[in-house]
């Protein structure tokens, strides 16, 4: 059985891996948009946690089997269509992951001064299409809407001591522009309270450590918390007590330094408040603040809902990040899509109503979740095409073509596709450049620069 596999990220290695795995036949393609592979593991995963970036290891090994093949540098649904893919391939698919953000819906979201987080993330790890990014840093506060760790990775970069993000892959123009930053206090705001944040222990652990930067958090927001936490799961208990205890320490050295120091940089968690509007400053140009809607908590633990009480407050800040989620497209007419819950409709992977189409990671389940819960919910697709191949649900008696007939279909439109063994020299212009910095690596956020490094 010949299988296609669009997107390259997690989803679609895991994929990728567990069918070449477990079927001592089939042959699997990746096609990715970009020259170069790996989705959010390059793009989203923050440069100063090398550790999580490991797995590309694993992908590397997949892309080598021999069974395996990767195009980058092809845009399906613009480049190859999906019914185009079907005729060349058994079975098709799609994991290419979720490539837009959830809008806040609120006057003044698109003043100069207010960034999506995905398009701050992807200007700091060198993703192409935010490489012009140039967010203005030149205020003091800076606000960050949304509780999830992609939020407390913002305000990290945001709030890190230079000399540790130097010795990462952070793209040097990033880093320049950060070495200018003029932020030095980061409001982490949330519509909820501290019960329903949605970022993890370890997160949460690395910002309260983080050097030259303290927390402020207010011990009023945890008032009667311990009660309501005694029987909640264990990750939550230990998350709450962690900023229960944050909230409540008055560091004594932190005192004693800023006595007589400038005052350190600090952040801190805002809870039950809704971003109503982005205020402009007084000529327009710019944000100014944001004002927020307070509100109270109907329900418990993590179905609680917000409502607004109808009181409002003003929070100054230069810069706003709007961090409440990633959200994924319609890629292709001929595949069913549900635009409300930003998902392909499918049961454990199985597109609805197209047999022999797949779908796997954000754009399956929605945009949550960790690189693990990822790896899970792929092995769960690819399970459902091996067992659709067993049972001959999937019909492999006619023949297909596979990349002999996409290459053609490419080659009719001008495209050219990049193999694995040209980004590996990319991979190593890469390296090469960051060793001379004294970095890992050096991102190339320029398309055109890979390619005219492997000569296309």
């Amino acid at each position: 059985p010949r299988v296609c596999v669009v997107g390259s990220g997690p989803a679609g290695f895991y994929t990728a891996q567990h069918i070449l795995k477990h079927h001592g036949g089939a042959l699997v393609d990746i096609y990715e948009k970009l020259p170069v592979p790996f989705g959010l593991v390059r793009f989203g995963v923050a440069p100063d946690h090398p550790e999580v970036k490991n797995v590309i290891n694993t992908f590397t090994q997949t892309a080598h089997s021999e069974r395996c093949a990767y195009y980058g540098n092809v845009t399906v649904g613009r480049d190859v269509t999906v019914p185009e893919l079907q005729q060349a391939y058994h079975a098709v698919v799609l994991s290419y992951g979720a490539e837009d953000n959830r809008v806040l819906g609120i006057p003044g979201e698109n003043l100069p001064g207010v960034y999506s987080a995905r398009a701050f993330v992807g200007w700091y790890n060198g993703l192409p299409e935010n490489r012009d990014l140039k967010p203005d840093l030149s205020c003091e506060t800076a606000l960050i809407l949304g509780h999830g760790n992609v939020a407390l990775d913002i305000a990290r970069i945001l709030l890190s001591p230079l000399q540790l993000l130097r010795k990462t892959d952070i793209t040097d123009s990033s880093l320049a522009a950060l070495a200018c930053s003029k932020v030095k206090r980061v409001w982490l705001v949330g519509r909820r309270g501290p019960l329903q944040v949605a970022f993890t222990i370890k997160e949460l652990r690395e910002m309260i450590n983080l050097p030259g930067a303290r927390a402020v958090l207010d011990p009023a927001d945890f008032t009667g918390l311990e009660s309501a936490i005694k029987d909640a799961p264990r990750p939550r208990k230990r998350l709450t007590e962690l900023m229960m205890k944050t909230a409540l320490e008055k560091p004594v050295e932190m005192q004693a330094a800023t006595a007589g120091a400038a005052a350190p940089r600090e952040w801190g968690l805002k809870f039950q408040r809704s971003p109503q509007e982005v205020l402009p400053s007084a000529d327009g140009r710019r944000a100014r603040g944001v004002r927020l809607a307070l509100t109270r908590l109907e329900g418990l633990g993590d179905s609680a809902k917000a409502i607004p009480t109808g009181d409002v407050e003003e929070l100054e800040c230069g810069l706003v990040l709007s961090s409440i989620g990633y959200r994924s497209l319609p890629l292709d007419p001929a595949v069913p899509f549900d635009s409300q819950r930003g998902v392909i409709p499918n049961s454990s992977g199985r597109v609805e109503g197209v047999p022999g189409l797949y779908c796997s990671g954000w754009v399956k389940r929605g945009p949550t979740g960790v690189i693990i819960t990822t790896m899970n919910d792929s092995f769960d697709t690819a399970q459902s095409l091996l067992e659709d191949l067993q049972e001959g649900v999937l019909d492999v008696s006619p023949f297909r073509e596979g990349f002999g007939l996409v290459k053609s279909i490419l080659c009719s439109r001008g495209v050219r596709p990049v193999s694995f063994s040209d980004w590996q020299k990319i991979d190593a212009a890469e390296v090469a450049r960051g060793k001379a910095a004294g970095k890992p690596r050096e991102k190339i956020v320029d398309p055109a620069e890979m390619l005219q490094i492997i000569g296309h």
